[in-house]
């Protein structure tokens, strides 16, 4: 017999801690939550306060019945569910089932699973705090709510199947929304010329400018061909003038260490990892890792955070690691101040290794290809946000003729400071950072040489789709949802068909557009952002005992209620034609239409039930087969969902590519080109000889 019994959510959570909190310890595992809203109603009584029905989950009645039993065995039950709003409901749901006293300390929780911290923790056990179980509450209610009101209306309405709620319904508006601003955009073309210039031997490159005058340059707009040469006409020669130099040091701060939304960021840009695999991946790794002589080890802090700040333990432990490793002068000069954005609750530390002598390399045997990227993302961010800034020594040098000025801009790095661990990436190119743009030594007065002048025509973009990191950056700064929300209300918005991933970027489908076009007349704040960020607000108010949970309900509830009256009486009945893919089936001759399933499009027999033919969406690339020289080349999908290219006659011909062949030959040998896609980039390369051109971004 055990004197204590711990409770936490996950087998690996409770191996993992059992280790460390030796023999008079068992740790045992609830598997997630043990009670729920049923399934089958609605289970909120509106008419008493918005009482909730709570039931044992299915499948969870013979581990609740374990639990009972090893809880009256023990001297005293801890409850170690996770330190947030979710956990601490877990954990009032298993004091409830387990006739717990919620009042006494029968509550632990900790930011990491080592051995120090999860001592100390139990040092200081605590009762259950029943703002949080009361904000996580309000949060089931609200949704249940929704979802369980808006969804069968849809179901009767449009299709069987769907669903709405407060933040999926707001994400897919936002795609929605960027979609029509793509459609709506209308492109301008402008025009920049490029000049090389030469300093005795050393040629560099610097901008078309603007006009001079007496203060400072005025800018150039070059709209038309015809603007460039009206400009390119008034040079004389190819003398000019250095008439101003400009030489400032700049410093660059490191990225803070990772905040939930800002990992599934950094991951989708440096890892291509999908926001479902990013926090599955940091779960690992948060729950421990077998790490052979040493034992099970959590690796990283907890991973549900929107807080920037570290322990002082944690910094020391940094400062110290960066001296020894890299020297004194890597140091800030002071401790950087943390600034959490304005919607961050602030609950707990930042994303960070738990010990930063654990570097990478040292335990990449125990880890996995994909748990080790991740790990080594998360401790170079977090080493690097404890670095002294990089230095870099910036110039900036105008270059007259006549009336006209070139403006060359140049920099280097005096210091690497953070540089040298880790640069954030970023959204617009994928690239980490541009390189370096080294000017000659230059002075005022000095004369150069014009070598050579390109004009170049560009256009503008039209707003870039929603890329996952991008979805959720948003969703984070209009202050829409939570960090544990953001993975599966993406992954829910793709399962019911109302968006798709085309080229990783998100696209609204027909029924997604229907579906908001409805809510949009019918439930308008639903949609609205800055009432969906409001209800957040008032959601953390309920966590900081400042509103009672039941009054927040209650203001939400008596508007809702008016609108679903409306929404069922005046809703029309809405039928979603499929597409015709414009031939039939091969097995009953019906037409063959498209259909939307959870990995996209696939076409279908409109005979069904009776006929239940499917066949993939074959995509022609307008390449003949290399190798059998009768196929086509034609895109297809693997079983993990990755695009390779194949010959249309398989199995006969068994020519494949993960990388896209081309229309085109090689110039060098007429062999096969293909896009070979590069981590900064794509270049195209010849599959027969050593043939390749300059890398596209």
């Amino acid at each position: 017999m055990s004197d204590f019994l711990v409770i936490v959510e996950s087998p690996a959570k409770a191996k993992t801690i059992e280790r460390y909190l030796g023999k008079n310890y068992k740790v045992k595992a609830s598997m997630g939550h043990i009670r729920d809203l049923p399934k089958s109603q609605m289970g909120i009584d509106f008419e008493n306060n918005y009482t909730p029905k709570y039931i044992t989950i299915r499948g969870k009645g013979p581990i609740l019945k374990e639990l009972k039993a090893a809880a009256k065995k023990a001297k005293k039950v801890y409850l170690a569910a996770d330190p947030d709003r979710e956990g601490e409901a877990i954990a009032w749901h298993l004091a409830n089932s387990l006739d717990l006293d919620i009042n006494s300390d029968c509550r632990v929780v900790f930011n990491e699973i080592t051995k120090d911290a999860i001592k100390e923790s139990f040092k200081h056990p605590r009762s259950i705090n029943m703002d949080l179980v009361d904000a996580q509450q309000a949060r089931r209610i609200l949704d249940r709510t929704v979802g369980y009101s808006i969804s069968p209306l849809l179901w009767k309405k449009v299709k069987k199947g769907l669903s709405a709620g407060r933040v999926q319904s707001v994400a897919v508006r936002l795609i929605i929304d960027r979609e029509r601003e793509i459609k709506e955009f209308k492109q301008e073309e402008y025009w920049t010329v490029t000049g090389q210039f030469l300093k005795g031997k050393t040629v560099f490159e610097a901008e078309l400018y603007g006009y001079a005058s007496e203060k400072s340059p005025e800018k150039i707009s070059l709209k038309t061909e015809e603007d460039v040469n009206e400009v390119l006409k008034k040079l004389d020669g190819n003398e000019f003038k250095v008439v101003k130099v400009t030489k400032k040091e700049r410093r660059r701060n490191p990225a803070p260490p990772f905040t939930t939304s800002s990992l599934q960021q950094e991951a989708a840009r440096k890892l291509n990892f999908r926001t479902k695999k990013t926090m599955m991946l940091a779960q690992q790794l948060y729950e421990g890792i077998d790490l052979g002589k040493e034992g099970t080890v959590g690796l990283i802090t907890y991973m549900r955070t929107d807080s920037t700040r570290i322990s002082e333990v944690a910094r020391n432990e940094a400062a110290s690691y960066i001296e020894s490793t890299f020297g004194k002068e890597y140091l800030p000069a002071n401790n950087r101040a943390v600034k959490n954005s304005n919607n961050a609750q602030d609950a707990h530390e930042a994303i960070r290794p738990t010990s930063v002598l654990r570097e990478p390399n040292s335990i990449k045997e125990f880890l996995s290809r994909d748990q080790l990227r991740l790990y080594r993302l998360i401790w170079e961010r977090f080493v690097a946000s404890q670095m002294a800034p990089a230095v870099m020594d910036t110039m900036s040098v105008d270059l007259r003729n006549g009336d006209i000025i070139f403006r060359a801009n140049g920099s280097k790095i005096k210091f690497q400071g953070f540089m040298r661990v880790y640069i954030e990436g970023t959204d617009d190119n994928n690239t980490e950072d541009k390189k370096d743009n080294i000017l000659p030594a230059l002075g005022e007065g000095d004369t150069v040489l014009k070598k050579d002048l390109e004009p170049k025509q560009h256009f503008t973009q039209p707003p870039p789709r929603y890329t996952e990191a991008r979805l959720v950056k948003t969703l984070e700064e209009l202050g829409i949802g939570r960090p544990s929300t953001y993975a599966p209300t993406l992954d829910t918005i793709q399962k019911r068909g109302y968006v798709a991933l085309e080229n990783k970027r998100f696209v609204p489908t027909e029924l997604g557009e229907v579906v908001v076009k409805l809510m949009m007349e019918f439930f308008p704040d639903i949609l609205d952002v800055e009432f969906t960020a409001e209800m957040e607000k008032s959601l953390d108010s309920i966590e900081e005992g400042k509103v009672e949970w039941i009054k927040v309900i209650d203001d939400f509830y008596k508007e809702f209620v008016k609108d679903l009256e409306v929404a069922e009486k005046e809703m029309e009945q809405i039928e979603i034609k499929d597409e015709l893919v414009g031939e039939d089936c091969e097995q009953c001759g019906h037409p063959m239409v498209y259909k939307m399933g959870r990995y996209g499009k696939f076409m279908a027999c409109s005979n069904f039930p009776d006929c239940r033919n499917t066949k993939p969406i074959v995509k022609q690339i307008g390449v003949k087969c290399p190798n059998c020289k009768d196929g086509n080349i034609i895109e297809r999908k693997s079983k993990k969902r990755r695009i390779f290219y194949g010959c249309d006659r398989y199995p006969e011909c068994e020519f494949v590519s993960w990388d896209k062949p081309l229309p085109r030959s090689c110039p060098k040998c007429a062999g096969l080109l293909i896009e070979k896609k590069l981590k900064k980039g794509i270049q195209v390369q010849c599959t027969n000889c050593d043939y390749k051109e300059e890398q596209q971004s």
